[in-house]
C-alpha cells in the first residue's frame, strides 16, 4: 500500500439521485487509480445496486478504518452507514436519503478532523430532501463549515477554462447586495488567491466583478454600491501585492477569463458566479469549499432525479473532483 497518497473521503450524497452511478463510474475507470486512498462514505448496498445498473464488475467492500482501505483494482472500499431501505426508488425525493446525505457528510467530516483523511470528495445532495430529513442547510458548503467549526468559507467552482469564487451564495440577491462589504470581498479575494497558490499558481492575476451592470459604469447605475463595497477591498490587497483587478463589468471580465487573461474570477452573487460556469464546462466542473481545515471538492451539478438510477449520468465532474481533490491535498502525516 502507497502511505505517502492523500486519503479521501468520498460521500454518496442522496442515495435517490446519481450520485451513486457517478462515483462506481469514476472510482472503475483507470485514470483514478493511484490517485489516493479512496473510501467511500455512503450504503455499501445501494453502490452495488449501481454498479450493476452500470453493468460493471467491481467489488465492493465495507470496511472499518482507513488501514483497512486496501488499494486493489476493481475494488470500492466503503464505509458502510446502511441508512437507505433495498427498495428505496432512484428519482424520487425522499426525507430518508435526504437524512442519509446529512449523515455521510457528518462521518466524512469527522475522519476529516481525526486526521483519518486529507480530503473530502462529495456527490450531489438535494436540498428539498436535506430538509425534509431534519438539516437545514443550504448546502454543503455551509454544511461542512459548521460540522468543522468553520466561521467563514468560500465557494469556488473550477473547469479547464475558468475559476471563481464566491462573496455571496445560497441568499437572495437583495440579501446578497446587502452582505457585500469590504472587509468580506477582501477576504475573499485573499482565500482565493492563496488556494490558486497552494495549487501551483505563484502569483495569479484575479478579476473582481461589479454588482451592477458595466460595473456602475462611474455612477451611471446602481447606488454607488462598487465604490463603496468593492474598490476599498481591491485596492488594501494590491497594496499587499496580489496581483488583483476591479471592479470589473462581469459580462467583459468573463469573457477575457474564458480566453485565459485572468487565473479567477470573484464574483459577488450566486447566479453571477454559477452561470458562466455552466456554460463553459458544466460536465467537467468541480466545487471546491476554501477556508476548510480540510481540502473538499465536489461534482458541479446536483442529483439528477430525472435520470438516477438509468446508467446514463455523466461520471466526468466526479473524476476531475478527486483528481483536484489528490492534488490539492497534503501527504499523510507518517
Amino acid at each position: 500500500m502507497n502511505t505517502n497518497l492523500p486519503r479521501i473521503a468520498v460521500t454518496m450524497g442522496d442515495g435517490s439521485g446519481i450520485g451513486p452511478e457517478i462515483i462506481v463510474r469514476a472510482l472503475a475507470e483507470p485514470t483514478t487509480a493511484g490517485l489516493a486512498r479512496i473510501v467511500v462514505v455512503g450504503d455499501a448496498q445501494r453502490l452495488r445496486q449501481a454498479a450493476g445498473i452500470l453493468g460493471l464488475d467491481v467489488d465492493i467492500v465495507t470496511v472499518d478504518s482507513m488501514a483497512e482501505a486496501v488499494e486493489v483494482p476493481g475494488r470500492i472500499n466503503v464505509f458502510d452507514l446502511a441508512l437507505l431501505p433495498d427498495d428505496l426508488a432512484f428519482g424520487e425525493l425522499s426525507a430518508v436519503a435526504g437524512h442519509a446525505a446529512y449523515a455521510y457528510v457528518e462521518k466524512a467530516a469527522a475522519l476529516a478532523m481525526a486526521g483519518d483523511v486529507e480530503a473530502i470528495c462529495t456527490a450531489p445532495l438535494n436540498k428539498e430532501a436535506l430538509h425534509a430529513g431534519g438539516h437545514l442547510f443550504p448546502g454543503h458548503t455551509e454544511l461542512l463549515a459548521h460540522l468543522t467549526d468553520t466561521p467563514e468559507v468560500s465557494m469556488m467552482l473550477s473547469t479547464e477554462r475558468v475559476k471563481v469564487i464566491h462573496v455571496t451564495t445560497h441568499i437572495g440577491l437583495i440579501d446578497a447586495i446587502r452582505r457585500i462589504e469590504p472587509g468580506l470581498v477582501e477576504r475573499v479575494i485573499r482565500r482565493g488567491h492563496q488556494a490558486l497558490v497552494d495549487a501551483g499558481t505563484p502569483n495569479p492575476k484575479i478579476g473582481v466583478c461589479g454588482i451592477n451592470p458595466h460595473a456602475g459604469e462611474n455612477g451611471l447605475f446602481g447606488q454607488g454600491e462598487e465604490e463603496e463595497k468593492i474598490n476599498p477591498a481591491v485596492e488594501v490587497c494590491r497594496a499587499d501585492g496580489i496581483d488583483v483587478h476591479g471592479a470589473l463589468p462581469a459580462d467583459t471580465l468573463f469573457f477575457l477569463a474564458g480566453r485565459g487573461d485572468y487565473d479567477l474570477v470573484v464574483a459577488m452573487y450566486h447566479d453571477q458566479g454559477h452561470g458562466p460556469v455552466k456554460v463553459m464546462g458544466l460536465e467537467a466542473g468541480v466545487n471546491i469549499t476554501v477556508g476548510l481545515p480540510v481540502i473538499r471538492t465536489s461534482v458541479d451539478h446536483g442529483t439528477a432525479f430525472d435520470i438516477a438510477g438509468k446508467g446514463i449520468a455523466d461520471h466526468r465532474s466526479m473524476i476531475e473532483a478527486l483528481r483536484l481533490a489528490a492534488e490539492m491535498a497534503p501527504t499523510p502525516a507518517a
